[in-house]
């Protein structure tokens, strides 16, 4: 049975209203089981760089070791709630066994394939699909296992140079959101990894500005939320999730809250 680990992260993000992702946290905790959910206290501080270029590093680093902590506690399947991006980098870190055999899809309309040197903004959002993938210039301990061979990005749309450069040198797997048009081309780009299972991660910025309001940094021609679903309920049919991240969900106004929460429990629900 999925649990839930809701970390409302903001330290991460480069927006220049972060705290609005407390609010996304908080809200959707307000939706899940409470018998399943578990809510991480974020240190409220900004926190300091520690001597890297990376901002708010000293923060970072103590709800990254939190959250490997609270999921290292089950061995179920959990669903980490951001919070900005940067909460996958410990989400995955948490998973039992080798990473060898886990595929990554990365849907997001921001590639984060920043190193600390490449960054413009300092963020370590931006950032985290690379640390994820065992970059070593990368501040925040990671376990290497999960490779660029078997990570699947979708959706991304707004790529800095520096991004496309790396990406032009990893074999990361790019899928634009036209393509969820097929609700099968995703899961056999996982199954083509030859990976035995599958952790998805979901910055709700992938999804189209017409299908979601509370974003921090909204870009146009998104992917359609009835062709995610059905992409990842593809996924699902094909290999077992072993975890997710839903990140990104800044809400300016409990309205907008309101409104875009049937949008997120769908993408839950495809997960779960």
């Amino acid at each position: 049975m999925t649990r839930f680990l809701v970390v409302p992260q903001w330290q991460g993000s480069p927006a220049p209203r972060a705290m609005l992702l407390v609010d996304g946290a908080e809200a959707i905790a307000e939706d899940l089981p409470r018998s399943r959910t578990t809510v991480l206290t974020v240190p409220a501080e900004a926190g300091d760089s520690q001597g890297t270029e990376v901002l708010r590093l000293s923060s970072l680093r103590g709800t990254h070791d939190l959250i490997v902590e609270a999921i290292g506690e089950h061995t179920e399947p959990t669903i980490t709630i951001g919070g900005d991006c940067g909460v996958t980098v410990g989400a995955v870190s948490a998973l039992p066994g080798d990473l060898d055999d886990v595929a990554l899809i990365w849907c997001d309309a921001h590639a984060d394939l920043h190193s600390p040197e490449t960054s413009r903004s300092g963020a370590f959002a931006g950032m985290a699909l690379r640390a994820t993938l065992g970059d070593p210039l990368s501040p925040l301990r990671t376990r290497v296992g999960i490779t660029p061979e078997r990570t699947v990005l979708v959706g991304a749309r707004d790529i800095d140079a520096a991004e496309e450069e790396h990406l032009r040198e990893a074999s990361i797997t790019v899928l634009p959101a036209e393509d969820l048009s097929d609700p099968t081309a995703l899961a056999q780009a996982v199954v083509a990894t030859g990976a035995s299972r599958v952790y998805v991660h979901i910055d709700v910025d992938v999804l189209d500005p017409a299908e979601i309001r509370g974003v921090a940094s909204a870009a146009p021609f998104g992917a359609r939320l009835t062709e995610l679903v059905a992409a990842l309920r593809e996924v699902r049919a094909q290999l077992p999730i072993a975890g997710a991240t839903i990140a990104g969900f800044a809400p300016r106004t409990p309205d907008d809250a309101v409104h875009d929460l049937g949008t997120i429990l769908r993408l839950i629900g495809a997960l779960a």
